[in-house]
């Protein structure tokens, strides 16, 4: 018989094991990704999503949100891409909550872990409306430290959403000043 302990191992090693799997799956797959696009705002969606389901690694969701912000409704575009790409974090939030050691400490690693105790939602929040590549690992910290699942994606998704808003809107008005 498996004790308890052995079991959140085994759970947590498979959890990691399928974040990874799904990792090298897009890799593989990115050049494809972008065919989503012809299906509207679900196609929009999907390339948010896939985008951010890739752990350390970006796929550029954004670029699509900018330029799907010129064909379709920038306002909706932002919608979109914002709740997949923030459905798409759940993978760095599972890859934290499956092995705490997933990513090597470091002082900003450090750094980070002393913001999400003290600050939680509004660290998730800001990293998450700030375009940046690494925000993955406050999906890791937020999984690592046990935030709950609800309120992680709540201020990411918000956070995202407020993101795509200025990329849509951001790419409609560059593309439509070069006449594209």
């Amino acid at each position: 018989m498996i004790k308890p302990e052995q079991r959140i191992k085994i759970i947590r090693i498979l959890v990691l094991i399928f974040v990874i799997g799904i990792t090298v799956i897009l890799l593989l797959n990115r050049n494809r990704i972008a065919d989503f696009e012809a299906y509207g705002y679900p196609g929009i969606f999907l390339i948010s999503l896939l985008g951010s389901a890739t752990v350390l690694v970006p796929l550029p969701g954004v670029i699509v949100t900018s330029a799907m912000g010129v064909i379709f409704n920038p306002f909706w575009v932002a919608i979109a891409a914002g709740f997949g790409a923030g459905l798409g974090e759940l993978s760095g939030y599972l890859a934290g909550f499956s092995g705490q050691g997933v990513v090597e400490k470091t002082k900003w690693s450090d750094k980070l872990v002393e913001w999400m105790k003290k600050y939680g939602d509004i660290v998730i929040f800001v990293l998450s409306i700030i375009p940046n590549p690494v925000f993955d690992m406050a999906g890791i910290t937020a999984g690592a430290l046990k935030v709950p699942v609800q309120r992680f994606l709540f201020w990411c998704i918000l956070g995202k959403i407020i993101k795509m808003l200025g990329f849509a809107y951001g790419g409609a008005t560059v593309l439509k000043w070069f006449g594209l």
